[in-house]
């Protein structure tokens, strides 16, 4: 069966390590901040200015004042600090960050992601993605493997505007996970969701991916 969100989450938490600085984008990503081992520290930054956000709060300790990048309520961990958006972004571009973990519309084959705008729909602005892409030690992305209409994400050019090029290491999606062969700059499947195969990831695919392994089960 496919992941569910949570389940995509749970495996994209993996990825964390002791110590980490760790930006979550909008959307799926935020979850993350749920499945965080409790036997592990992890600093989770959010670029309007937070270094130190917990698990979405319980209804009794809500603050409206305590919020993500997109504009979500959430907790802060003991030792968390406040600071300007403006010092985020140098911790983001100086590549203090050790992960970002991010969604997407469209990736490419060669590791480009489209995760900012649809043109003709309303855009808020391009938030921190930019930045986090090329900032940033490692990018891994969440995402659902097909779109709303059952089409391919995973494409050999993205057609959306670009956020980044050459800049994802990892993809996790509902069925499957890819990792980019940087020497041959194509994704590898990994792992797979269970009871999903190869040949349903190869047929939800466009893009050229690398099948030169048995790929394990995705632990969940």
């Amino acid at each position: 069966m496919p992941l569910d969100r949570n389940d995509i989450a749970r495996r994209a938490a993996q990825e964390l390590e002791n110590g980490f600085y760790v930006n979550l984008g909008i959307g799926m990503p935020t979850l993350v901040a749920n499945h965080v081992p409790e036997d592990m520290t992890v600093w989770l930054q959010s670029e309007n200015g937070l270094l130190g956000m917990g698990p979405f709060p319980t209804e009794d300790k809500v603050d409206a004042d305590l919020i993500n990048a997109g504009k979500q309520t959430v907790t802060a961990v003991p030792g968390a600090s406040y600071f300007s958006s403006a010092d985020s972004f140098a911790m983001i571009r100086g590549g203090h960050v050790n992960l970002a973990i991010l969604g997407a519309m469209e990736i490419s084959q060669e590791g480009d992601i489209a995760n900012w705008m649809i043109p003709g729909k309303l855009v808020k602005g391009m938030g921190g993605a930019m930045d986090l892409v090329a900032g940033t030690r490692r990018v891994v992305v969440m995402m659902d493997h097909c779109n709303k209409k059952g089409q391919p994400k995973l494409i050999p050019e993205c057609t959306l505007p670009l956020t980044g090029v050459g800049c994802i290491d990892m993809v996790i999606t509902d069925l499957c996970v890819l990792e980019m062969n940087k020497d041959r700059k194509r994704f590898e499947l990994t792992e797979l969701a269970p009871g999903v195969t190869a040949e349903e990831v190869l047929e939800k695919t466009t893009a050229e991916i690398l099948v030169e392994r048995t790929p394990i089960d995705i632990p969940v």
